[in-house]
């Protein structure tokens, strides 16, 4: 018996989101899309056949009730990406900001786990689910000026580790994706707006691109049940690492 297949992905505004969001519709799948930024939502809900639902992952109270509104509508989730995150600042430790550290451990770690936690009652309802957990090669490596942005990604690698044994022998998959230098409005917003700050992480590099990233998702999630890719790292063939990146490369 076939039926509809429901795929959440969080931060699905801009960026990875988006283009993963695109990349699960073409594989059938109704795209549930959600981040703060509703007119974008929208746009991207109509261009896709999904539906938005505005939300920020910070806020308790408001996965809760994302979570119910879930199960009333679509009764279980077959896949849930949890891509919302970001990066504020490249202070070094000791002149890094306190309201900094939180948003992104606020975003970048319980809200995926506050994610989990509530939809996993929806993941266990379809005949097999599937998580992916967008982290970040700053999960694996670091690097100066990036503590607290590292930090958060090493404990979403933790999370998702954990999740796995937790899971086993239960039909949910769990992978994590792990990105390098990828051009979206990452920067911008590490950066608070600085344009030019945000241009220079670029500057003689041919970076990976969103969609980049949504293939490998997509990957991941269409590989029969029985298969699970645990771990990818997808990095700019200019990057070595985080701290090595080779900017003379015309790629």
């Amino acid at each position: 018996m076939s039926y509809e297949r429901i795929a959440v992905v969080t931060g699905a505004s801009s960026g990875i989101g988006t283009a993963t969001a695109r990349e699960l519709a073409r594989q059938g799948f109704h795209p549930v899309i959600t981040a703060r930024r509703r007119e974008r939502l929208d746009v991207l809900a109509a261009q896709i056949g999904g539906t938005a639902f505005t939300f920020d992952v910070r806020d308790p109270a408001a996965i809760e009730d994302f979570a119910v509104w879930l199960r009333d509508k679509f009764g279980r989730v077959d896949v849930l990406v949890n891509n919302a995150g970001l990066a504020l600042g490249r202070e070094k430790l000791d002149v890094s900001i306190d309201a900094d550290w939180v948003q992104m451990l606020e975003t970048n770690v319980l809200g995926v786990a506050r994610m989990t936690r509530a939809l996993l009652p929806l993941l266990r309802a379809a005949p097999s689910a599937h998580i992916v957990n967008i982290g970040s090669t700053a999960g694996i490596e670091v690097y100066p000026g990036g503590a607290g942005y590292t930090s958060s990604k090493h404990a979403l690698r933790a999370i998702t580790q954990t999740l796995r044994l937790e899971l086993n022998g239960e039909p949910i998959r769990v992978t994590e994706v792990e990105p390098g230098m990828t051009k979206t409005e990452f920067s911008i917003t590490r950066f608070k707006g600085d344009a030019e700050k945000a241009g220079d992480v670029y500057a003689g590099v041919t970076p990976l691109s969103a969609d980049d990233i949504a293939e490998a998702i997509g990957f991941a999630v269409s590989r029969p049940p029985h298969v699970n890719v645990d771990f990818v790292v997808i990095r700019p063939v200019a990057q070595a690492a985080a701290y090595q990146v080779s900017r003379t490369m015309n790629v």
